[in-house]
């Protein structure tokens, strides 16, 4: 974006019981935003945007309180639990209909937010895209740096185009965001699909910190199904890969079959029951794979078709940040948003 007015900026943080952490990270954000309204890098009416996932503690208490003290704290609170990819996309959703520029960043700060400023400036030289990326993964135990390589390895392999050693932490423009709006998919893998949107994109690297406090919320089952969620997405491959492997086990049942036959001519009795059985049992359990693969994409395309709400908004306390005119009295909007 490269014009001579200040851009609105709204931070998006996506927030599912982060009690013990808003404590600490809420001041931070504050300050940082506010020092950048002062330099006159973003518009007066730039606002911190907390999306309560559902959580189960006194996010949304807390939420509701840094309100009501400052202005620029808004929020947006789920009627149950929707997932942080849900969290992210309703934030974005919302905050694009007033937002020039749209930061997301994880409730915790383990992403530096002290680039930020950088990241402005680079969308000020023209980038739509500014990817916050890890420059290393040191923080990480040596099995989640293992699978998350393998998972980037993979995912390359199937054609995918990710940022590697990059999170959630990223700027977009509005323009961005707007045609992201338009890939509908119940459950959207985030990573995959900005990429794929085009538009000028740059990278800035950053050291991760330690979690200061609460705990992860991704664990490895939770990894798991993302790194499906991802594979699944974006590629047949899985589907390519049963079809290939069930060949080559009918091209060399076929052999075994002709030895068989052959042996039978010349009066040698076959034995083997245990390689037999061994065998059956082979067969028998990849076809559950093969079926289970197959049964997760139709799966997906019936949550489609069905095209149910991807999130519903309980609460917001931002739309009318800029809806009324009289923005330093805002009460809560109790209307239900389906999405």
């Amino acid at each position: 974006m490269k014009n001579n007015q200040l851009p609105r900026l709204t931070i998006v943080v996506p927030c599912y019981n982060e009690e013990p952490v808003l404590p600490n990270s809420a001041p931070i954000l504050q300050t940082l935003l506010q020092h950048l309204i002062d330099n006159q890098q973003i518009t007066t009416d730039s606002k911190l945007l907390f999306v309560d996932d559902g959580s189960q503690d006194q996010t949304w208490a807390l939420i509701t309180q840094l309100h009501h003290q400052d202005p620029l704290f808004t929020g947006l609170q789920f009627s149950r639990n929707y997932g942080q990819e849900a969290a992210l996309m309703a934030g974005m959703q919302v905050a694009n209909q007033y937002s020039d520029l749209i930061i997301t960043i994880d409730a915790d700060l383990q992403d530096d937010p002290t680039i930020i400023p950088a990241m402005i400036a680079q969308a000020q030289d023209g980038y739509d895209i500014v990817y916050g990326v890890r420059n290393d993964r040191s923080t990480d135990t040596w099995f989640k740096r293992t699978t998350a390589q393998s998972f980037y390895w993979l995912m390359g392999k199937l054609g995918v185009n990710l940022i590697p050693n990059h999170s959630d932490f990223r700027l977009l423009t509005h323009r961005v965001v707007t045609e992201l709006m338009r890939c509908q998919e119940s459950r959207p893998f985030i990573r995959g699909l900005i990429p794929q949107l085009g538009f000028p994109a740059t990278k800035l690297f950053y050291k991760r910190q330690p979690r200061q406090a609460g705990v992860s919320k991704y664990p490895l089952r939770k990894m798991l199904r993302f790194a499906l969620d991802g594979i699944l997405s974006f590629s047949i491959a899985p589907i390519r890969a049963v079809l290939y492997v069930g060949l080559t086990i009918c091209g060399g049942s076929l052999f075994v079959l002709l030895w068989i036959l052959i042996s039978h001519l010349y009066g040698t009795v076959v034995t083997g029951w245990s390689s037999i059985m061994a065998s059956l049992w082979l067969l028998g359990g990849f076809q559950l794979v093969a079926i289970s693969m197959i049964g997760e994409y139709i799966g997906r395309t019936f949550t489609e078709v069905k095209h149910r709400p991807r999130f519903i908004i309980q609460t917001d306390t931002y739309s009318p940040a800029f809806t009324s005119s009289l923005s330093d009295k805002i009460s809560p909007s109790e209307d239900h948003h389906i999405y």
